[in-house]
């Protein structure tokens, strides 16, 4: 078996581009015209469309950093100046006292999601449209972005799995010799599936679109499946080792239950208007 193992040590990066930006970038543009598609079904105008794309971008990117910071490494980013600097800026301090340019390594998808909720919080009080709309179009498209983003952790060898000998187990050259799951890849398929299933049930079910059912099943769907796959990947942090479960099953437990709530409000609401 140990033959099917797939030996993984890409390039970080592809001409000037490193590949984990990259797929930030292909998927935040194909979430765009996804949701452009969706606006012009919907027959929203265009020019309350045209900010969307800013407010989701930065909610994501902040959210996401800070989330990584004060979750997973508060200890570092939180007790000196020189990590809070590091937490804003894209930078490392060098012990030589001088710095280097490193882009945002630390970005947590339970952050992101967090500051997308916010970012859309403020979109939608400049537009003027029904949050649960916004929210609703947002998650028919999030499946696409998440996957790629997975896809980048994926090219850098990060968020690895623990040492396993299924078949089609990873040996991630850059961290170690050990056959590991590729949980990175497991995230991106479920994720690359969820959009199949929110892109064929918006057509099925578009008079649900604006009630906040397909934001809530968006919720339940990613971290519940996030909550299982963590049982495959090692921990991020050394202080995980010592709670019953990890970091990111933590976070994840609050975004299933309100997803849970979305999808049981919105059948009642859907419910008693008939």
């Amino acid at each position: 078996m140990e033959l099917l193992y797939i030996i993984w040590n890409p390039s970080l990066s592809i001409g000037p581009f490193r590949w984990y930006s990259l797929c930030w970038l292909i998927g935040l543009a194909l979430a765009y015209f996804v949701v452009k598609h969706l606006y012009k079904e919907q027959k929203i105008k265009d020019e309350l469309f045209d900010p969307l794309f800013i407010y989701c971008f930065l909610g994501i990117l902040i959210g996401a950093r800070l989330g990584h910071c004060i979750f997973y490494q508060p200890d570092y980013f939180l007790t000196s100046g020189k990590g809070f600097v590091e937490m804003l800026l894209p930078i490392h301090f060098l012990a030589d006292g001088g710095w280097k340019f490193t882009g945002y390594e630390g970005l947590a998808s339970h952050g992101g999601t967090l500051g997308l909720m916010i970012a859309l919080w403020l979109y939608v009080k400049k537009s003027k449209l029904s949050i649960w709309r916004v929210l609703d179009n947002i998650a028919i498209a999030t499946g696409i972005t998440a996957c790629f983003i997975r896809l980048g952790n994926l090219m850098n060898s990060e968020i690895i799995g623990k040492i396993t000998d299924v078949p089609w187990a990873f040996i991630f050259e850059r961290v170690d010799t050990m056959p590991r799951h590729p949980g990175q890849l497991y995230e991106a398929i479920t994720y690359a599936i969820l959009f199949g299933i929110m892109w064929f049930l918006h057509k099925k079910m578009s008079a649900k679109i604006g009630s906040g059912w397909f934001f809530g099943f968006c919720l339940t769907y990613i971290f519940t499946f996030r909550f299982f796959i963590e049982y495959t990947k090692e921990i991020q942090e050394a202080f995980e080792a010592s709670l019953p479960i990890d970091m990111g099953q933590i976070l994840s437990i609050p975004f299933i239950i309100i997803g849970v709530v979305c999808m049981l409000r919105s059948c009642r609401n859907i419910e008693a208007s008939k």
